[in-house]
């Protein structure tokens, strides 16, 4: 089990370090309303990916419960949805983030407000986090350990990986995304990361 909880330390960190649309919302706020708007959108995040972590548990262990052969089609359909992932990734243009790609997300996502609701909104309403945890999870779950609460653990370790993100990111922000603008980084980041899914996809796929 401790050696399941390394490797799922080690691969959702890197995953956690690659700027999404709750990075870009955090940094929106940052910029425009200070730390404090910006540390209550990380706490709505973290609320949002705490009920997503917890309704995957949940539905991977009811779908092993009810039909094990049902569960085992989820989890090659998550495997292939992480080998994807990690094509796109290795395939993927690096995408400076600047200002202007922070404003536009700002305009585009106006109606979810500022604060706490914004960042819950933004994971809630992104039903790739709930597909993605599905996915991802049943991947570093021992055999003869149970799903549900298995899971549980290690998205609970994938919420504090995050949390420890966005204060590091909040304490130092100006070098932070600056770092994370850097083009030759995020294309590092990328291809690690499109590794990490691509190796993952094949494990899940060949358990």
């Amino acid at each position: 089990m401790l050696a399941a909880v390394a490797a799922f330390t080690v691969a959702a960190a890197l995953i956690v370090l690659l700027p999404g649309p709750d990075t870009l919302v955090v940094v929106r706020n940052l910029v425009r309303n200070g730390r404090r708007t910006a540390a209550l959108t990380v706490v709505g995040v973290l609320s949002g990916l705490s009920v997503w972590v917890v309704a995957a548990s949940l539905g991977l262990s009811a779908l092993l419960r009810a039909s094990h052969d049902a569960y085992t089609v989820v989890r090659l359909l998550g495997a292939c949805y992480l080998l994807w992932l990690g094509i796109q990734s290795l395939r993927s243009r690096t995408v400076p983030l600047d200002p202007r790609v922070v404003e536009t997300t700002s305009r585009r996502r106006g109606l979810l407000g500022a604060g706490y609701g914004a960042g819950l909104a933004t994971d809630l309403l992104n039903p790739k986090v709930g597909v993605f945890f599905v996915s991802f999870l049943p991947g570093f779950v021992p055999h003869g350990h149970d799903v549900g609460s298995t899971s549980l653990v290690f998205g609970s370790i994938f919420v504090v990986e995050t949390a420890i993100y966005f204060a590091i990111l909040l304490a130092v922000a100006g070098r932070i995304t600056g770092w994370m603008s850097n083009p030759a980084i995020r294309r590092r980041l990328d291809r690690a990361t499109g590794l990490v899914l691509v190796g993952f996809g094949l494990r899940l796929a060949t358990e």
